[in-house]
């Protein structure tokens, strides 16, 4: 137990991979360089799948693209519904920078979403455009009487939910990615030949996208109660 006890200290532990020498110098850990490799590798990803795209006679390069885009935008779109359309283009993106950072630890990276700052981050970044749909469909003054809705006792709960539904958003991802690897290393404890690889293709790859896919279920289920 005493080292899977370390082992879990040192996957937490966010090393500093350099410093910027700004002020007292800024420290860059492991999360924020992952994160700038994904984006760095999805970026470079749409670029050359979009490169000389046609209307007629498309190659297979364009049929595929087509074809992941009309599925990740559709099965979004049918999250958030119509009036959130225009929000799918964010939900997209979050789904797939946390379906790509909960699978580069099979490359030998650390997940960002190890990181506690990394999904508070984006749980906060969540909320906040929750509310901003909230404004910006119902205007401030409809937006503000819905904490009353449907009658005025519920608003200390609902001002509470403020606080809980980026908390929850934010423990729910990190507690799940932390639970795989704890119980990844308590299978290789006990069976350490065999097992480990099977539970892996599970906790490495279908949990890690499973739980991209509830946080963006989650944060459009919000948008499409702000907006209604």
């Amino acid at each position: 137990m005493d080292t899977i006890s370390e082992k879990l200290n040192e996957e937490l532990a966010c090393k500093t991979v350099f410093t910027i020498p700004i002020g007292n110098g800024i420290a860059v850990n492991e999360a924020t360089v992952v994160t700038w490799i994904i984006m760095a590798v999805l970026i470079l990803f749409c670029f050359l799948m979009t490169r000389g795209l046609k209307t007629r006679n498309i190659s297979k390069r364009q049929a595929f693209i087509e074809w992941v885009y009309e599925k990740l935008t559709g099965m979004v779109g049918g999250m958030v519904g119509e009036e959130g359309h225009s929000y799918v283009p964010y939900l997209t993106t979050v789904l797939l920078y946390i379906g790509v950072a909960n699978l580069v630890g099979i490359f030998g990276f650390k997940s960002p979403t190890k990181d506690l700052n990394v999904t508070a981050g984006l749980a906060l970044m969540s909320i906040v455009l929750v509310q901003a749909a909230g404004i910006k469909h119902k205007g401030v003054k409809k937006w503000a009487h819905s904490f009353a809705e449907p009658v005025a006792v519920v608003a200390p709960i609902k001002v509470l939910e403020l606080i809980t539904r980026p908390l929850s958003l934010c423990m729910r991802l990190f507690g799940n990615v932390l639970g795989a690897f704890v119980i990844m290393k308590l299978i290789e404890a006990v069976v350490p030949v065999g097992l480990p690889s099977v539970f892996s293709l599970y906790f490495d790859f279908f949990d890690g996208l499973l739980q991209a896919y509830v946080f963006v279920f989650l944060t459009s289920l919000y948008i499409s109660e702000a907006i209604e």
